[in-house]
């Protein structure tokens, strides 16, 4: 298997800075899977890439204690938990469909 040496794909500031473009285009979650099903596909642990898709609530629920956060930010956190999310389910159902898929043998 490959090694991935970009681990932390959605540190805080890629997480964050979510473009304003994928916030309007109802396909980018799709897209952001299907990056990361090809990933999949060329050897990646899906428990890999399913850790750098995710946001874990806990870690959303810090950023949200956080006093210096202004309310403008906190409301484009938790969006981008939303997105996250979509695109989480969006690749765990292509990789269980890949999963599922007859063999030819």
């Amino acid at each position: 298997m490959p090694e991935s040496g970009w681990r932390g794909y959605t540190s805080i500031f890629q997480t964050v800075f979510m473009t304003v473009r994928d916030e309007f285009d109802p396909l980018a979650p799709q897209r952001e899977a299907a990056f990361f099903y090809g990933l999949f596909l060329r050897g990646h642990s899906v428990e890999d890439l399913r850790q750098d898709i995710d946001v874990p609530r806990t870690l959303l629920d810090k950023w949200m204690k956080a006093h210096d956060f202004e309310v403008s930010f906190r409301e484009n956190l938790q969006r981008v938990y939303t997105y996250r999310k979509q695109v989480l389910a969006i690749f765990d159902g292509l990789v269980l469909n890949e999963q599922n898929r007859p063999r030819v043998q």
